[in-house]
């Protein structure tokens, strides 16, 4: 496609950031999906609204709380600031943290659709049989619920690729720090003469996110016809 060096830059950091967001935040949406679907407890309603919060409010809103809680004035950001000298708004670590609050209800929510459609009795049985906690999560429930595992990182990492309003917002649009593919997208569309460079963008956008919504059905097929689980 003959992309620019600025181009490219903006790809990587794209795909980096995308990366990172998901890694750290899938362990927690795992959690989360757990708690919500096997938990019994007053407030789960709240609870499970509050994951879902992102996938309502504005993008910009996201991002306003960001920069309001993990700031460098802060409540969380000045205590990393001063405690381990980490700042996190206007970096592409804060980029990635944006990207990761984002996309955690769309792993939240794959997660848990796919931890509803275990079969408890399978669960029961390794009971009757002796299988402690540990031991019927890891042989029987989390091979069960790993196709929605990798669906919802797959689907999350094309969504944090896409990522706009929290990220600019919270981590601001700077050449090779945090200017992902949607805000290089921004600034081309704004430049005199850019109208080449944003449709360059915006179909290598179009192609990243489409690639990562097939990669999600194919891996979700395969671990069902792997593991035995209902198509």
């Amino acid at each position: 496609m003959g992309l620019s060096e600025a181009e490219l830059q903006a790809l990587w950091l794209s795909l980096s950031v995308a990366l990172r967001s998901v890694a750290f935040s899938l362990p927690f949406a795992v959690g989360v999906a757990w708690v919500l679907s096997r938990g019994r407890f007053p407030g789960k309603t709240i609870i499970d609204g509050f994951v879902h919060l992102p996938l309502v409010l504005p993008p910009v809103v996201v991002g306003y709380l960001l920069l309001l809680g993990f700031g460098v004035r802060g409540p969380v950001g000045s205590w990393l600031y001063e405690t381990f000298g980490v700042r996190l708004a206007f970096t592409s670590e804060g980029a990635s943290l944006a990207t990761a609050v984002m996309a955690f209800p769309l792993m939240v929510r794959a997660i848990r659709l796919a931890l509803d459609a275990v079969d408890r009795g399978l669960e029961d049985a390794a009971r009757t049989l002796g299988a402690g906690a540990f031991d019927r999560f890891f042989s029987i429930t989390l091979p069960l619920m790993l196709p929605g595992i990798l669906a919802g990182a797959v689907v999350a990492f094309a969504a944090s690729l896409g990522e706009f309003g929290a990220v600019i917002t919270f981590a601001s649009n700077i050449p090779g720090e945090t200017q992902t593919l949607p805000l290089a997208i921004y600034q081309a569309i704004q430049t005199p003469d850019g109208d080449a460079m944003a449709a360059r963008l915006a179909l290598l956008s179009i192609m990243l996110a489409l690639g990562g919504l097939i990669l999600s059905e194919v891996l979700a097929r395969r671990v069902r016809a792997l593991t035995g689980a209902p198509a």
